[in-house]
C-alpha cells in the first residue's frame, strides 16, 4: 500500500466515503447512499471544527479507506484530552493489504501529535474480526459501551 496517501477528506469524498460505509452488513443496514443530504451536513460540521478531522485512504484517486478521529477535552485522568476513532473502513478492494493498520497508526500519531493521553474505539460486538485487529495493534477491551437510539 506504498501507492496510498492518507489525506483530509474533502466534499467530493463524500459519496466514495457513503460507499464505503455501506459496504459491510452492518452498513447497510443503517446507511443509505441514496440521498446525501444529510451526510454532506454531517461533513460540513465535521470539516469546520478544528476538533474533528476525516481523513480518507486515496490510491491513485480512489477511495480506499477512511475513519474519524476526533479529539476530546475532559478533566477525568487529569484533565486528560482523548483521540475517538469513529468510523473506520477499509474498501473490499484493499482489504488484507495493511490498509487498517496505516488508518489506525495515523489516527494514534495524530492523537499523539495533538497531545491526547490516549486513543480509544469503539467496534461493534459481533465485528469479532475487528476486535482480533484491534487486539494487535495494542488496545486492550477495557470497557462496556453503551448507546441509546433517539429518534
Amino acid at each position: 500500500m506504498t501507492d496510498v496517501v492518507i489525506r483530509r477528506a474533502t466534499a467530493t469524498d463524500v459519496p466514495g466515503i457513503v460507499s464505503m460505509l455501506v459496504d459491510d452488513e452492518i452498513g447497510a443496514q443503517r446507511e443509505s447512499p441514496d440521498d446525501l443530504t444529510p451526510y454532506r451536513a454531517a461533513f460540513a460540521a465535521i470539516d469546520t471544527d478544528p476538533n474533528h478531522v476525516l481523513v480518507v485512504a486515496d490510491r491513485n484517486g480512489e477511495l480506499v479507506g477512511t475513519l474519524q478521529l476526533t479529539i476530546v477535552p475532559g478533566l477525568s485522568r487529569r484533565g486528560a484530552t482523548r483521540g475517538l476513532v469513529e468510523g473506520v473502513r477499509v474498501a473490499a478492494s484493499a482489504r488484507g493489504t495493511g490498509l487498517g493498520t496505516r488508518l489506525i497508526e495515523w489516527s494514534i500519531e495524530e492523537s499523539r501529535a495533538r497531545g491526547c493521553a490516549l486513543v480509544q474505539l469503539t467496534s461493534d460486538k459481533t465485528r469479532t474480526d475487528a476486535h482480533r485487529f484491534y487486539d494487535r495493534l495494542g488496545f486492550t477491551n477495557t470497557h462496556e459501551g453503551f448507546k441509546l437510539t433517539l429518534s
